[in-house]
């Protein structure tokens, strides 16, 4: 205890303003071993996601939690700094902009010098409650899914290498890490698992239909109440994929999503060996902060929530190009949705939004770099000191 307090003292000191915060964020408790526990209202059901259509007052599935303070803060600052690209241009926080819902408002994700990707970036709200991550599940976790877009070519462009070189040569991250991990020399596993703490802190559960859901049946409008009564229903069939409180039920799912013109087909899931019954099937998306992540489907097919949700009532494989022989997901059928009743889930999913625990922005960060122009500088505050 005494070595560590001296390799505390000594980070302190050495940080030039750049003190990791030793408070868990909001919706979080410290633990007495410095760990961050979530604790939201939605521990006090006890039924399961996976039963059904799901309740309005339906328990979550696990969660990641139990990081520190220091190394969820860390994770912050990493996640906004363009030091873990190859060109030092490039931050995660490029391509999930937390005004857009940790997303990027674009079809295809650009990458390092303007490398346009095959797919649009997902949302990062509530992803410390999902088993896999990616478009195509390929990631198994949080901390394989922070490595992965750093090493890609069309993404961030760097290695492991030049990674942990900048970092240790860095005038303050050396001592961040020491405050975070208690260790001298700075390692890729740490690099991920500060990157996975600050993700898991990204909780959104605090929405207007969350406070319908809880008993406050005020918080939802006549037409909204409609939507959800519709989105839930055996006719339109939306919760059965899209499954309360997350609003997915992490399956892969083959919908038959046709690609935007000029744009070869995405095999998705399909693509890894062994998958090949899941040929053009992605992970189903939470629809939380859905409203602001358009466009939507894994290329940004669609510009608008009207347009993804009528996509389902044009009948079964109505997208599906010439060739293509896809295992298309049962629930994907005709419900012949209304114009009125599209608007009625559209209206719905509005409900859905909550930023209310929006991560700060740092103002500045620890290699010296400027901010991705990309970022808006955000007023809300996380505890954490700057």
């Amino acid at each position: 205890m005494m070595l560590h307090g001296l390799l505390l003292a000594a980070s302190l000191s050495a940080t030039d303003g750049f003190n990791l915060s030793q408070s868990c964020p909001p919706s979080f408790e410290l633990t007495a071993d410095n760990q961050c526990k979530l604790v939201t209202r939605y521990d006090l059901y006890d039924s399961l996601q996976n039963k059904g259509v799901g309740g309005t007052q339906t328990a979550l599935p696990p969660r990641r939690d139990g990081f520190s303070p220091q190394q969820i803060d860390l994770g912050r600052y990493l996640f906004f700094d363009p030091l873990l690209s190859g060109n030092h241009q490039q931050a995660c926080a490029s391509c999930h902009q937390p005004a857009r819902g940790f997303a990027d408002g674009k079809a295809l994700s650009a990458g390092v010098n303007g490398a346009l990707g095959t797919r649009s970036a997902p949302g990062l709200w509530n992803v410390g409650f999902l088993r896999r991550l990616f478009w195509d599940a390929s990631a198994g976790s949080l901390e394989e899914q922070a490595l992965i877009p750093m090493q890609a070519e069309h993404e961030m462009a760097n290695t492991p290498a030049q990674l942990l070189a900048d970092l240790q040569a860095n005038a303050h991250y050396p001592a961040l890490f020491r405050q975070a991990f208690n260790t001298e020399r700075i390692a890729l596993p740490q690099v991920a698992t500060a990157l996975a703490a600050f993700q898991s802190s990204l909780v959104s559960l605090n929405s207007r239909y969350d406070h319908y859901a809880h008993g406050y049946h005020q918080a939802l409008n006549e037409q909204e109440i409609k939507g959800m009564n519709v989105f839930r229903s055996f006719v339109a069939r939306c919760a059965e994929c899209h499954t309360p409180p997350l609003f997915t039920n992490q399956q892969i799912a083959v919908i038959g999503t046709p690609e935007p013109d000029g744009m070869p087909f995405d095999a998705g899931a399909g693509a890894k060996p062994g998958w090949e019954k899941l040929r053009g099937g992605f992970k189903v998306p939470t629809l939380r902060n859905i409203a602001l992540t358009a466009p939507y489907m894994h290329s940004g097919r669609f510009a608008s929530l009207e347009q993804a949700t009528e996509f389902y009532s044009k009948g079964r494989g109505h997208a599906v190009p010439a060739g293509e022989d896809l295992l298309l997901h049962w629930h994907i059928w005709e419900p012949k949705l209304t114009a009125e009743e599209v608007q009625q889930i559209t209206a719905f999913l509005g409900s859905l939004t909550d930023q209310s625990l929006l991560p700060q922005t740092p103002q500045r960060l620890p290699s010296g770099l400027a901010l991705p122009k990309e970022i808006t500088t955000n007023t809300h505050t996380s505890g954490a000191t700057e």
